[in-house]
């Protein structure tokens, strides 16, 4: 298992800021939330959801966060699907959608009673869109909502005998028409539903159409909003999964069927290029907005390849650290460590880890009494650096002080003091140091002291 490479796991900023006196929770909210505000956007993002989403109560608050999406520049293509609504016509109507091996059949019947309900679906989510009340979250917003015949279809056809008459797959997505009304700021809503050049309709699984789109627009992100994850006493999936972690849960674990579906969609997505897919609880309010503007994230991010390992250093791991601490110390950035002294230490460290290759670490030092920890030995691989592995590091150990209760974290530096201060470090003078660490302090080096609020 992966730590998440494009997100660290520091405690929530919110409860972290109404642990410490004098911090504005909100404020620190929003300077958490801050980079990703600027990594997300002009990114596109794929959200899928069911009907079941539509027909919950809290379905306005969802919409107020894809709102808010939006308006911070986030290109947005919404999947939405229709089961429940389906399902409750066909019951008016006395019959049931048929299942065979998973797969739903979809008859004349079926297929008038998908076509109402997709409708209907379709246009409480653009009202919903379009509301613009005051003193609501959508007060002086205009979202243009577009839908279409975007996604071209083909019928499942026979299986082992059985025909799925109006049940089908994607076959193509018309990714031109797609960019160009995203590039004009509008939202692209799709329904579970495909068009053939013979006139005809299909019926489709969003995760299917959620998937295609993805692929087609090369995204930057496909996200599911599904059911069954929330619940019990422990989390139903891990924060983190390969494609392969998805394909072994699956073959081992009997999931609803809906959550497996988004899974297979997920992984499948994953091995054909899209480097994010997260799956998210629906059904916990504001997940949508944790997941994708905090540190520890709300859902579970699949990956086709392990980028790289955030984890603690092992005692077979001294060798790759001294071969990347050792140009530092050559230049006197880093003071010299011993491979015995590294050895006995070896439990402080942190490293991440890329194909058998330390790429960067960082050592964590407590002072308990003190209410302070430092941070030393933070080193980037020089063919590495510029990708964030600096900020991941920087942030674990933020985390790992933050868990033990430590409010201040401090640096000692000769040559690196604007790339910290660039992250909140503050200087301060020797006396600001825990007694034991004065006790220890290099003269003859004269480094600089950097402290970081928690």
């Amino acid at each position: 298992m992966t730590t998440r490479p494009d997100r660290p796991h520091p405690d929530d900023a919110q409860d972290a800021a109404q642990a410490q006196p004098g911090r504005d929770p909100f404020v620190a909210w929003v300077r958490e939330a801050t980079p990703y505000i600027h990594a997300h956007r002009d990114r596109t993002f794929v959200i899928a959801f069911g009907g079941e989403a539509v027909a919950d109560a809290r379905f306005p608050d969802l919409v107020h966060d894809i709102a808010l999406l939006h308006g911070l520049g986030i290109r947005l293509v919404l999947v939405h699907g229709a089961r429940p609504q389906i399902e409750q016509r066909l019951r008016d109507q006395g019959t049931e959608l048929r299942y065979v091996n998973g797969l739903r059949v979809t008859d004349d019947r079926a297929l008038a009673c998908v076509k109402e309900a997709v409708g209907m679906v379709r246009v409480e989510i653009e009202a919903l869109l379009s509301l613009g009340l005051a003193n609501s979250p959508m007060a002086g917003v205009r979202i243009p909502v577009v839908s279409g015949n975007f996604v071209t279809a083909r019928p499942l056809g026979v299986i082992e005998g059985v025909d799925y008459a109006h049940t089908g797959a994607v076959r193509r997505v018309d990714q031109r028409a797609l960019r160009t009304l995203l590039d004009q700021g509008m939202v692209a809503l799709m329904p579970p539903l495909g068009y053939s050049p013979t006139g005809e309709v299909f019926n489709l699984s969003a995760a299917d159409v959620a998937r295609g789109v993805a692929l087609a627009l090369g995204a930057d992100k496909l996200i599911f909003l599904t059911e069954g994850i929330e619940g019990g006493s422990r989390p139903m999936l891990a924060p983190n999964l390969l494609a392969r972690d998805v394909d072994a849960l699956l073959a081992t674990e009997t999931l609803p069927e809906e959550l497996a579906t988004c899974l297979r969609a997920g992984a499948d997505a994953c091995r054909q290029g899209i480097r994010r897919v997260h799956l998210v609880a629906r059904g916990e309010p504001g997940a949508l907005l944790r997941e994708l503007f905090t540190h520890d994230g709300r859902g579970t991010l699949i990956s086709a390849e392990p980028y790289e390992e955030l984890r603690p250093a092992r005692i077979d791991d001294v060798t790759g650290i001294l071969q990347l601490l050792r140009p530092l110390e050559e230049r006197g950035v880093l003071v010299r460590r011993s491979r015995e002294l590294l050895e006995t230490e070896i439990e402080r460290f942190h490293i991440t880890e890329r194909d058998g290759l330390i790429t960067a670490c960082a050592a964590f030092y407590p002072y308990p009494s003190a209410g302070m920890a430092e941070l030393a030995c933070l080193a980037v691989h020089q063919d590495y650096r510029g990708e964030r592995r600096g900020e991941r590091l920087l942030e674990h150990i933020e985390k790992l002080a933050r868990a033990q209760g430590i409010s201040r974290l401090f640096v000692l530096t000769t040559q690196t003091a604007h790339w910290f201060q660039e992250r909140g470090f503050q200087p301060a003078g020797l006396e600001a140091l825990p007694m034991e660490k004065r006790a220890l302090y290099n003269f003859q080096r004269n480094s600089k002291v950097f402290i970081k609020p928690l």
